[in-house]
């Protein structure tokens, strides 16, 4: 089986499901334990991904954000999973939101595909093949000083938990997945997500590195691999991306924790 075909297939299967829970006026929505927003089609989502995982490579361990956030132990490939990146955007009727599933292997990305329906992208990677959006080459470029236009995409929490003196407008996007990805298609300068989970960037991860750029933790701590039989629910890895090293740390001098 060719697991990159398979892996993005199923992302975009999840994303139609998705869209058939989708309203443009808005879905009701509730709040988990941890304050996240949960919805009917996370569930449906997270339950389709689950099920096609388990029936295609038994053997597998999942981490899921909905129904499973503790690494497996004594498992050398496990899915990373996110059903609905975006799910307020979602529940508000809004259009960045997607799917996202990586591939890890002893703890580090090996696989990925990331796919926002509303948007018609399909982002894949695999480890030393490169990154594609809907089929084309992804090459994360440094800043172009004659391009007016280049924004800092960040979270919404950014603001009330950082000082931040980046030149560039800034833009929230409403996924972290989307936000990150937003630096290897060439919108974004620079990314920055305050609260991010390893569902959130696990597969943007990969997409980001194989297109050349980079994406690290805020303290400069590498954030793979991932640790078996780690609860991954309360841990946030505040994370930065850009397209080159200087970057990223001219980006770690212009955000500081208040």
């Amino acid at each position: 089986m060719d697991t990159l075909k398979f892996i993005s297939q199923l992302a975009q299967n999840t994303g139609d499901l998705l869209v058939k829970y989708f309203q443009p006026a808005g879905t009701r929505a509730n709040l988990k334990a941890d304050r996240t927003v949960v919805t009917d089609a996370d569930l449906a989502a997270d339950d389709l991904i689950r099920t096609s995982l388990q029936r295609s490579y038994p053997n597998d361990g999942i981490l899921s954000e909905e129904l499973g956030t503790v690494f497996p132990t004594e498992k050398e490939r496990v899915w990373v999973v996110d059903p609905l990146d975006g799910t307020t955007n979602f529940s508000l009727g809004l259009h960045h939101w997607g799917v996202s599933i990586a591939l890890l292997v002893n703890g580090w990305p090996q696989i990925a595909a990331l796919y926002f329906p509303l948007l018609n992208e399909c982002y894949t990677a695999q480890k030393g093949s490169g990154a594609f959006l809907n089929g084309k080459a992804l090459i994360a470029k440094p800043p172009e000083k004659d391009q007016p236009a280049s924004f800092f995409s960040c979270c919404s929490r950014t603001f009330r938990r950082y000082q931040v003196n980046v030149q560039y407008k800034a833009r929230i996007l409403g996924s972290a997945a989307y936000g990150l990805i937003s630096v290897a298609r060439g919108s974004a300068v620079l990314d920055f997500e305050a609260t991010p989970k390893v569902w959130d960037f696990a597969a943007s991860w990969l997409i980001m590195h194989e297109a050349g750029g980079f994406m690290q933790a805020l303290d400069g701590s590498e954030l793979f691999p991932l640790i078996p039989g780690t609860e991954y629910c309360d841990k946030s890895f505040p994370t930065l991306a850009a397209a080159t090293l200087p970057e990223i740390e001219r980006g770690r001098r212009q955000i500081i924790p208040n």
